[in-house]
């Protein structure tokens, strides 16, 4: 999100998890496939919540939405693994042979361009006996296995199969690399995991991702590649995805509370909420400020949170991004990425003062989080309620979940 208390709304949102707690990422605990038999309890939770009840009478979802392993497995195979996802940036597949991995559920993947600079996905999964065969991010010719050598090139074809002298029925046409669907819409690579398919049109995909907002967005220059990508930053926070989600989607509702420096630079009368198919959009006024300060945030922000879990950030000469990545019931990866304006880059000071900032309020956010999960751990707590007045995008949300599945 925005990025610093006087970065912008953006704050607003708890997109800024922190630097805190010196933690490790670690990997996924899920293991979720497409199709599984869903559990009485995750369709008990589901039919809890009803989305036909007006905004102002609603009650939220049950607490089990945020601690049920069974219904986190619900999620993965109805949410994540349906559809496009926000997967990456084009700053990380920016030249030929240029690849990252990421996983999602169970879902082991890697991103690449092969020499002629054609974009690829792929389940990152040796086809002989299914060891991984990237990590990390990088630069390669071609994906050897670390496991019996088996070599496959970045178009996913298999170019060697090590010591299968005598071996029968094998025809190495058949065991490329499983291809994933991939395409960009402006600085994003987004990825759909159940798709066969390969119509990757990228003109298409923003309709198909965005719905009507697309223009809109692209208006706000959320579309725009000639941002560079200045760094980013992995936090794991202890609480499930979707509270770091509902703090986002509060129309600052939290910031005058949470965000004492941040309150200050903002007009919190001026939040106005907008929402589409798949889209919300919240925008704000920054409140008067000296010139410098009006260069560095800009005099007006706009938040998009792109269901299920991407968040876009653009104020002033910044745009930073928060992809809330479940690990398991109660605990997420947010994964922070920021741009800045190309003629702000060498002003190292400002970047730094900028990201400083950002990250104060990232940590309040992770406090509110890791403590609203607790609460929702306790016996003591069941449902709560919407403030109508604020809270619309966040209520947009659970219907969307609660459409896709009880679907």
């Amino acid at each position: 999100m925005a990025m610093a208390q006087s970065l912008a709304p953006s704050t607003y949102s708890a997109a800024r998890a922190a630097r805190p707690k010196a933690r490790r990422a670690v990997p996924s605990r899920i293991v979720a496939r497409t199709g599984a038999a869903t559990g009485e309890s995750a369709r008990r939770l589901v039919a809890a919540f009803d989305p036909a009840i007006p905004l102002a009478s609603a009650v939220t979802p049950p607490s089990g939405w945020y601690t049920d392993p069974e219904f986190l497995q619900l999620e993965l195979d109805r949410v994540f693994l349906r559809g496009w996802q926000a997967v990456g940036h084009v700053g990380q597949v920016k030249n030929p042979n240029d690849f990252f991995t990421g996983r999602l559920g169970n879902v082991e993947f890697v991103i690449c361009r092969d020499a002629n600079g054609e974009l690829h996905a792929f389940h990152n999964v040796c086809r002989h006996h299914a060891s991984l065969l990237a990590c990390g991010s990088g630069q390669k010719t071609c994906f050897q296995c670390p496991y019996h050598g088996w070599t496959y090139g970045l178009d996913g074809i298999l170019l060697k199969a090590t010591r299968i002298s005598g071996i029968k029925n094998f025809n190495k046409n058949d065991f490329g690399l499983i291809p994933i669907t991939v395409a960009t819409w402006g600085p994003f690579v987004l990825a759909i995991f159940d798709d066969s398919s390969q119509n990757t049109v990228n003109d298409v995909v923003g309709d198909e991702w965005l719905g009507s907002a697309s223009d809109l967005l692209s208006r706000s220059g959320i579309d725009t590649t000639s941002l560079p990508h200045i760094c980013r930053r992995e936090y794991i926070i202890e609480c499930n995805w979707k509270v770091f989600c509902d703090n986002y989607l509060d129309g600052g509702y939290h910031v005058p509370y949470a965000h004492g420096a941040l309150a200050s630079g903002l007009q919190l009368q001026s939040y106005e909420t907008s929402t589409y198919e798949r889209v919300s959009i919240q925008r704000c006024e920054s409140a008067p400020a000296e010139q410098e300060d009006i260069d560095r945030l800009g005099t007006k922000a706009t938040y998009a949170f792109v269901y299920p879990n991407f968040m876009i950030n653009r104020y002033g000469p910044w745009m930073d991004t928060n992809l809330a990545v479940p690990l398991d019931a109660t605990r997420c990866k947010v994964v922070f990425d920021y741009f800045l304006d190309e003629s702000l880059l060498e002003d190292h000071n400002f970047v730094d003062r900028s990201l400083k900032d950002s990250e104060q309020v990232q940590m309040e956010d992770i406090a509110l989080c890791e403590g609203v999960q607790r609460g929702l751990e306790s016996p003591a707590y069941s449902v709560g309620r919407y403030a109508p007045s604020v809270e619309m995008a966040m209520h947009h949300f659970h219907c969307l979940l609660h459409d896709n599945l009880s679907g």
